[in-house]
């Protein structure tokens, strides 16, 4: 669920994932290996990192945590309305 939304919100937003690892805050040597292993799933974001790299893309915190797609999508338009 985190790592679909993640890379989606990444790619919408034009970011390598080095770039999104970095605008985060995540150390430059391991930026692009750690956004990697959350996109595959491999590893799951603390929730902290999770709100930064929902700052950076634009996206609600709770994006990543809905369980549902259709109601994902419905919360991210509603947010990106209200901008």
């Amino acid at each position: 669920m985190i790592g679909n939304r993640l890379k989606r919100a990444r790619l919408a937003a034009g970011l390598s994932q080095t770039k999104l690892g970095l605008a985060a805050g995540i150390e430059p040597d391991s930026a692009q290996q750690r956004v990697s292993q959350y996109e595959s799933g491999r590893s799951i974001p603390q929730f902290q990192l999770a709100c930064r790299f929902a700052d950076v893309l634009n996206v609600p915190d709770c994006y990543f945590y809905i369980r549902s797609e259709d109601f994902a999508e419905k919360v991210l338009d509603l947010y990106l309305s209200e901008k």
